[in-house]
């Protein structure tokens, strides 16, 4: 996973070249270290894991040697039923195997879905992007519908506002917000991601949850032009409403 990390331009030199400190400074010294394009000079310079970093020679004649050139990616989908949110399984197909993209080897999910939900999954390589949706300090909602095998009643939308208490984990789930849009699907907006949270709250009443399907993450909604299997990048605004 790339983390977007920080550290100093010298450790992260002296890391990847395997050469000390003192020849470090040498380098810059000589203006051999490109950062983003520019002639590093400042040993303390911070760099993480998408700042572009390049060798020059004395002479500025010879090719660079790039020693770092990571591209953020985000991505949406439309998690299809029956694939898992992994990047690796052998028993499923995985919603890496459905990105025809050039390099997934970093790509991990922003928030996973069960093998049996559908909808809107974020996949990305920014490790700082990602955690950024899990902070609870953040507090992000995520949108579902939901769809159930018995009929709504008004007394789930309190039952839902006032939450849960579960004996294993020893908590009480936040409030949700939950809208009746028929009388087997409801709408919900949750800040936490429990264990199976919505199944659960929903097993109080005894009405097993047939299909869960998520709408959105805090700003993103799931593009509707996408069919399930289907994805795109973020737009540039849906990235800066995370972070």
């Amino acid at each position: 996973m790339t983390t977007s990390k920080r550290s100093r331009l010298d450790r992260f030199l002296s890391a990847k070249l395997g050469i000390n400190r003192g020849d470090v400074r040498l380098m810059l010294a000589k203006k051999q270290v490109l950062v983003d394009g520019i002639a590093a000079t400042d040993i303390q310079q911070q760099v993480d894991s998408f700042t572009h970093v390049a060798l020059v020679d004395q002479t500025g004649c010879e090719p660079f040697r790039v020693l770092q050139d990571n591209q953020p990616q985000y991505w949406m989908m439309n998690k299809p039923i029956g694939v898992v949110s992994a990047t690796i399984d052998e028993q499923h197909k995985t919603v890496i195997d459905l990105l025809s993209v050039s390099d997934v080897s970093d790509l991990h999910i922003a928030g996973r879905l069960d093998l049996n939900s559908s909808g809107l999954l974020l996949l990305t390589n920014d490790g700082r992007w990602s955690r950024a949706l899990s902070e609870p300090k953040a507090e992000v909602s995520k949108c579902y519908r939901v769809r159930l095998e018995k009929p709504l009643t008004e007394d789930y939308i309190q039952a839902f506002a006032d939450g849960m208490y579960f004996s294993y984990e020893d908590i009480t789930t936040r409030p949700v917000e939950l809208r009746i849009v028929s009388d087997y699907v409801a709408q919900l907006r949750l800040v936490e991601g429990r264990y199976h949270q919505i199944k659960r709250m929903f097993g109080r009443f005894r009405n097993p949850v047939l299909a869960l399907h998520r709408l959105s993450i805090g700003n993103i909604l799931l593009d509707e032009t996408l069919a399930p299997g289907q994805y795109r990048p973020l737009t540039d605004m849906e990235i800066r409403g995370i972070i």
